[in-house]
């Protein structure tokens, strides 16, 4: 169950993009995001992990987004805020009263 989210809560402007594949002609694909909406959510660090891979420490930071609901919100989405791209793990409506979502992210190259 979800509390009461104050709307002023819901305060950080975010672009929501999806992805379209394009071929690029030589069996693989090209990605390109396009922005759909501007969506105004609370954006919340949850998690801070880091992991040795390739002599180089690989570090992200996850992040919970909350925003009012939207049934074109899915997985493989992300979010912008500024240069900041959070990838969209999961979606879901956690009293299921399409009043809100909670989105799962991971924070890209950081």
């Amino acid at each position: 169950m979800v509390d009461f989210i104050g709307p002023g809560s819901l305060r950080t402007e975010l672009a929501l993009e999806d992805v379209t594949l394009t071929q690029d002609g030589a069996g693989g694909h090209v990605e390109t995001w396009a922005e759909v909406a501007t969506v105004f959510a609370r954006l919340e660090p949850v998690r801070a992990d880091a992991r040795f891979a390739g002599d180089q420490t690989l570090e992200s930071v996850t992040h919970r987004v909350t925003l009012r609901f939207r049934d074109t919100v899915k997985s493989g989405m992300r979010f912008r805020w500024g240069e900041r791209v959070f990838a969209i793990q999961t979606v879901h409506d956690p009293d299921e009263t399409r009043r809100y979502l909670l989105c799962r992210t991971r924070e890209q190259g950081r």
